[in-house]
């Protein structure tokens, strides 16, 4: 089984829109192992909602926390603790899009971070997007997933094009670009499907 980890170099960068594309492209299975908040309109039923092939399965998270925090934060409020060893991947034979939550050293209980359930053998997508400071944050995760000897993939950007922004991550990173999603009006089945078809050459030469 082919596993593909979405990470994003900060909260809100558009990394389950990310993830629907890769499901599509790939007609993968998807998995989120933590949501934090927004259980009726999670993550899964978002890309659930925008992934159109009849092959992909989703599978239940590991954790739904109530409150939108810091999964640490969240499950001290659920009164839970949170440990990789008891976070089982699902059983699939399909490949599995696995979608983190914000960055890669968020916490998840007091001594692991969402990088402790990434595996060496997982190929590590970055979501990265243009703000004050994000060439600092893509840079610093990609180099601290390289660190941990885990293959990042490949980047794909969000948002409006910022061609320097862009250009210097690429460069220094030394990491593929697998391509951009546009700051979009609104995102639909449709739209995941345009990207998809868009980036399945890239996706599946990964």
């Amino acid at each position: 089984m082919s596993s593909y980890f979405i990470t994003g170099i900060s909260t809100e960068v558009g990394k389950t829109v990310a993830a629907a594309i890769v499901t599509e492209a790939l007609q993968a299975d998807y998995w989120k192992p933590i949501q934090a908040g927004d259980l009726d309109h999670s993550d899964t039923h978002k890309v659930k909602a925008w992934v159109k092939n009849d092959i992909s399965q989703y599978h239940d998270n590991a954790f739904a926390l109530q409150t939108p925090m810091s999964p640490h934060a969240a499950a001290a409020i659920d009164k839970v603790h949170i440990d990789t060893t008891v976070i089982k991947r699902p059983k699939t034979k399909n490949k599995l899009v696995i979608e983190g939550a914000g960055g890669i050293l968020v916490p998840i209980n007091d001594r692991e971070t969402i990088l402790d359930l990434i595996h060496p053998s997982d190929k590590v997508i970055v979501v990265s997007r243009h703000y004050l400071g994000s060439i600092n944050h893509s840079l610093m995760t990609i180099k601290t997933l390289q660190d941990r000897n885990i293959q990042v993939a490949g980047i794909l950007f969000s948002g409006a094009e910022h061609p320097t922004t862009e250009s210097i991550i690429e460069k220094m990173s030394g990491v593929p670009v697998i391509g951009r999603i546009d700051e979009e009006p609104f995102i639909d089945a449709n739209v995941v499907s345009e990207y998809a078809a868009r980036f399945s050459k890239q996706l599946q030469q990964l």
